[in-house]
């Protein structure tokens, strides 16, 4: 039991600061689901950042600088590969072709050894199944909805998955776990969890005047939220 978070801010109206303290209380509320590691990836001046240390969120301090579009993040429970080994905890780095991307998996995936063995994908020192994923969405020239809906097919086990590309496109892949995510329209913000009590959580310490509507995502959806 994992918990994905994170926002994107499509039309530059939310301060850095606010941003900022959104991510903190995100991060601190999804300890009820995994304080084994933190981490978050953002996108900086077309490049991908990744920063995760294995530690609960109240001890990590989640910096991005002003200007950041979106960022997503993750806390772990440990299942498999230590929490220790700082590579296996998320998000994890990708690229397909010239794009560069960041993943992060909630769930248990039961099919990695053999789909490396079936796919031919090149051995990694990361031990998390997740990162089954990276592998499979690296073998496509494109980070697009089909190219997700392959790997999100050969796949199996339990799992939502969410992907930044280096654009600043975000990926919400809804498999059999649970994400909520709201919308702030005239914010020009989303904002997701795991859980509804996690957003809440969040939402009630940053204080975010304008109401929100819940964007309902179904199993077996694949959502793009450009930056525009």
């Amino acid at each position: 039991m994992c918990a994905v978070f994170g926002f994107l801010d499509y039309k530059e109206k939310v301060s850095n600061a606010v941003l900022k303290k959104l991510i903190h209380y995100l991060s601190v509320a999804a300890e009820v689901r995994g304080t084994d590691a933190t981490g978050i990836a953002y996108v900086r001046d077309g490049s991908m950042v990744t920063y995760k240390k294995p530690k609960p969120s109240h001890k990590v301090k989640l910096f991005f600088p002003r200007g950041t579009r979106s960022v997503i993040g993750h806390t772990r429970f440990t299942t498999q590969g230590s929490e220790k080994r700082n590579c296996n905890n998320h998000p994890f780095d990708g690229h397909c072709g010239t794009e560069a991307f960041a993943l992060a998996h909630n769930g248990v995936l039961y099919n990695d050894k053999e789909l490396r063995r079936k796919q031919h994908l090149p051995p990694t020192p990361i031990e998390t199944d997740s990162y089954i994923a990276v592998q499979l969405l690296e073998q496509g020239q494109q980070l697009d909805t089909e190219n997700i809906k392959r790997m999100a097919g050969l796949v199996e086990g339990s799992f939502v998955f969410t992907i930044l590309r280096n654009d600043n496109t975000l990926f919400l892949v809804k498999g059999n776990n649970p994400l909520t995510l709201y919308h702030f329209p005239a914010l020009g913000l989303y904002v997701y969890a795991s859980t509804k009590s996690i957003l809440d959580n969040a939402l009630q310490k940053v204080h975010i005047a304008e109401k929100a509507c819940e964007v309902e995502i179904a199993e077996g959806e694949i959502l793009e939220i450009t930056p525009n």
